[in-house]
């Protein structure tokens, strides 16, 4: 089928946090393939840049283990299709029976929206509330539930880098090359590399493709990330570096950190770290001059040992220096919708107090942040005689099976659930042990969106529009949510019939009758998203935009809270004026559009939700760690001699949601990488099986020997291991499911994150 310029659609990106801007050409079968990929340049934050893992989007969309109706499993274990009405009807009494048994509690949810696909978030919220859950989880307690409590406690919100103006840009287990985490990232890379005037340093045991570009590489042994940057921060209070008119004026509980920071042996620390003191003293030097310094951490240390620890290190660093509020420095941005706050159940608070959430887990007592409970924990929260433990699960947009530590465990759990029902696209590990899977379009299907608003002075927004017909057979999130909350009772049709008609009429009519009715019937805020879809969404565009009705509510949210921003933005007029624009300007905007303008650096100032608006250097929970770091972890085992990072983000690796491998023609994307040095101990060459073994389990793979590694150090890719089923063929898995070989014990002692990047393995060859 020939494609026309009518064919090519604006989109976004779903494989990685940023969601750069697309330009999609569509046709191929049945009109629904993604023929061709570019990027969009009417994006105002990716502005036509784009890196090479788009174009492997048609195998998500196009891939073969879609589910196109809803499934019931059977007494054999295998599965039966159903009609919508008849699975709407019996999850629904399955979720209620749960509830009545046991108590709405006692169901978990897990995800809640992919990389890029936030949308149904708004409206599995009112599900929960609806069922009464208390407890869930998502990819964030992965690896960033440390990272976002530590700039909570120490700023009361997340400070972001500006790295397109740093003079020098740090990144601490952090490989933007290939992760991204801001804009248009290798566009800024190489704009750092080619500037005298600036300069990059990476903490990396690994030469990745940004320590290849990178000033300073401190490559350093890994695990020892907190005995590296407490060495920094000492170079830099040691030699009188530190920023004190901006300490003394800004921050809070310096003097009681910097006694310890002052008698570190820096020369001791280095030679834990296996670096060259020098280098490190280079380094704290040049960070402590720069006129600015941007920090970036990621999975590297967040999923390893001291994991919080290193999350609260690295800012004080940058405090001691004088780089928050500040072009080029860290500044805190302002989100439509707050991440945090969707994960604490949030969404429709409105002005209404926020109900305080479960503080720890069930079973184990495990911490609870940003409301949720660490991934890592769930099987073990499952698998236990314990009275609390979870009896059901919703799990939707997520794969626990296959991405939590200890997969064969988790396996376990969602075997030992009464009930469970999954919500995704496709057939994927853990859909095949859930008593229901419900089929959800795709991205590119149904109206979708992003909340991972990061940029400083303005932040962008994108509704995604849907560019291709929904497989048949599969339903948006926002109207499955919709139809068990109605099955379930908690979505009255008078009230509905009431608000559409005044929409039909008046928008100011309808927000009048809608303030009216929620004075009198408050709990309607429960289900506050599912109302506005069935009352207010059909008399938008025809009905095309209706699960883009809650923003509407959103819209107005954000200017009263936030109303100088969003005038600065071109929003203006009078709060009501202001909301209408935006929320108008939002459903009609197929490339987003800047919903914030600050003119001031100083705002993040503003933005601290610290009462006395001083950054709070001493954290109790942490600084006793920081003083007392144990380097017992660090020894190797005689049974498991190498470090395995299990998830390495390569060039040809993007995340699971893209289950069919078969674009990998050249076969690269399931190598062990391991230094030379090692090879040759175990007499391995290059393309050799090897047998990987650690504490929890056993795989194989062929290695490739690649000196970017260090010797001692191996690592496997993330993102494949998927057990796809072509139609009609037999199960396909290529590479390491390396969840296979993690461990659950084996977590952050404050967060529970996993040590992913830290895995103990032994290493075999196989003749």
């Amino acid at each position: 089928m020939s494609c026309s310029n009518s064919d090519i659609k604006k989109s976004a990106c779903i494989l990685c946090s940023i969601n750069c801007g697309l330009e999609i050409q569509t046709g191929g079968r049945d009109g629904r393939e993604l023929l061709k990929i570019k990027g969009d340049s009417d994006n105002e934050s990716s502005q036509g840049y784009l890196c090479n893992k788009a174009a492997r989007l048609n195998y998500y969309q196009m891939s073969d283990d879609r589910i196109n109706t809803p499934l019931r499993r059977t007494s054999d274990g295998n599965y039966e299709a159903v009609d919508w009405d008849t699975a709407i009807r019996e999850v629904a009494a399955g979720l209620q029976k749960i509830k009545q048994k046991y108590g709405g509690e006692k169901i978990l949810f897990v995800g809640g929206g992919g990389q890029g696909n936030h949308l149904g978030g708004l409206y599995s919220d009112g599900l929960q509330k609806a069922l009464g859950i208390k407890y869930r989880t998502n990819a964030l307690a992965q690896e960033k539930t440390g990272e976002f409590w530590v700039a909570g406690k120490m700023f009361g919100g997340g400070p972001h880098g500006d790295f397109e103006n740093a003079e020098v840009s740090v990144f601490i287990g952090k490989n933007p090359w290939q992760s991204h985490g801001f804009p248009q990232a290798r566009k800024i890379l190489k704009e750092i590399s080619k500037d005298p005037r600036r300069s990059m340093v990476v903490l990396d045991p690994c030469a990745t493709d940004t320590a290849k570009l990178a000033d300073f590489h401190l490559q350093l042994k890994p695990g020892t990330d907190a005995w590296c940057i407490s060495a920094l921060i000492a170079t830099i209070i040691q030699e009188g570096l530190e920023d004190k008119e901006f300490i003394t004026k800004h921050t809070a509980g310096y003097e009681k950190i910097e006694s310890h920071f002052a008698q570190i042996p820096i020369a001791e620390y280095a030679a834990i770290c296996e670096l060259d003191e020098d280098l490190i003293r280079q380094t704290a030097r040049r960070i402590a001059t720069a006129e600015s310094t941007s920090v970036f951490e990621d999975l590297g240390v967040q999923q390893n040992i001291n994991s919080t620890l290193n999350s609260y290190l690295q800012r004080i660093m940058w405090v001691i220096t004088g780089n928050f509020a500040k072009k080029g420095g860290n500044n805190i941005a302002i989100s439509l919708m707050s991440v945090s706050d969707a994960s604490k159940g949030d969404l429709a608070s409105a002005g209404k107090k926020k109900s305080k959430a479960s503080k720890v887990s069930p079973v184990l007592g495990s911490k609870v942040i940003i409301g949720l409970l660490p991934c890592n924990e769930i099987a073990d929260e499952i698998l236990t005689d314990h009275p609390d433990r979870f009896r059901a699960a919703i799990i939707e947009s997520s794969n626990p099976v296959h991405s939590y530590t200890n997969s064969k465990k988790m396996k376990q759990a969602m075997e030992a659930l009464e009930f469970s029902v999954v919500i995704d696209v496709a057939m994927t590990e853990t859909a095949r042990e859930a008593s229901y899977v419900l089929p959800a379009a795709s991205a590119y299907e149904k109206h979708e969106c992003v909340f991972f608003q990061l940029e400083f002075p303005r932040n962008f927004f994108q509704l995604r529009q849907p560019i291709v017909e929904p497989l048949a057979g599969t339903l948006p999130e926002p109207e499955i949510h919709t139809r068990l909350i109605e099955e379930l009772g908690f979505l009255n049709s008078f009230h509905v019939k009431l608000l559409a008609a005044a929409a039909k009429l008046h928008r100011k009519l309808f927000a009048a009758l809608f303030f009216i009715l929620l004075a009198i019937k408050p709990d309607i805020m429960k289900v506050i998203s599912s109302l506005l879809y069935r009352s207010l969404g059909p008399s938008l565009k025809k009905g095309e935009s209706a699960a883009a009705a809650p923003f509407w509510g959103l819209c107005h949210q954000f200017v009263r809270k936030n109303y100088q921003y969003a005038k600065n933005a071109g929003f203006t007029g009078s709060q009501w004026q202001s909301g209408e624009k935006m929320f108008e300007t939002l459903i009609s905007s197929p490339s987003g559009f800047v919903f914030t303008q600050s003119n001031d650096y100083e705002d993040s100032w503003r933005r601290m939700r610290q009462p006395n608006k001083r950054i709070q250097l001493y954290i109790d929970e942490l600084f006793p760690k920081a003083c007392a770091l144990d380097t017992d972890l660090l020894k190797p085992s005689e049974d498991f001699p190498f470090v395995l990072t299990a998830g390495q983000r390569r060039a040809e690796t993007s995340n699971t949601i893209i289950r069919d491998a078969s674009w990998d023609k050249k076969s690269k994307i399931a190598s062990l990488y391991i230094h030379s040095n090692d090879a040759r101990s175990l007499l391995l060459e290059d393309g050799d099986n090897v047998k990987i073994t650690t504490k929890t389990g056993v795989a194989k793979t062929y290695i490739e020997i690649n000196d970017t590694q260090r010797p001692g150090f191996i690592s496997l890719p993330n993102g494949v291991g998927i057990d796809f089923v072509p139609q009609g063929g037999n199960t396909m898995r290529i590479g390491v499911a390396v969840n296979e070989l993690t461990a659950t014990e084996d977590k952050d002692f404050f967060a529970g994150t996993p040590w992913h990047k830290y895995v103990p393995a032994k290493l075999e060859k196989i003749a």
